[in-house]
């Protein structure tokens, strides 16, 4: 009997695969889903207005570094989502509290990519 670690939609599975005879198709069993990672600490949490991911993609550039003075509407991000380029743009004026992800990190719809305070 061999046993596979099978992701499927995101939950982790572990199968035993025992073959019955050289006829037939091997038997599958599945067992319990593998317990889920633990999640990894993230910074610490920061007041103020969250910048989200309008899309699953790739950030490809981040034009603002923590501190920095931002307008309401400035491209403080660039996404890569379905060969596209798209500005992350700042939802109001204020100061980057935050930067929560970085070059070459995929990210999906909803993710916190920055606080502006």
């Amino acid at each position: 009997m061999k046993r596979y670690n099978i992701t499927v939609n995101g939950k982790a599975y572990d199968v035993a695969v025992e073959e019955v005879d050289s006829g037939s198709a091997p038997a599958m069993q599945a067992a319990a889903p593998a317990p889920a990672p633990a999640p990894t600490p993230s910074a610490s949490v920061v007041e103020g207005t969250k910048v989200t991911a309008p899309m699953p993609g790739t950030i490809l550039d981040i034009l603002v570094s923590v501190g920095d003075t931002v307008e309401q509407g400035q491209a403080i991000m660039v996404l890569e989502a379905m060969k596209m380029e798209n500005d992350v743009n700042a939802p109001c004026a204020g100061k980057i509290l935050s930067i929560n992800t970085t070059k070459s990190s995929a990210v999906e719809t909803g993710a916190v990519l920055a606080v502006i305070g």
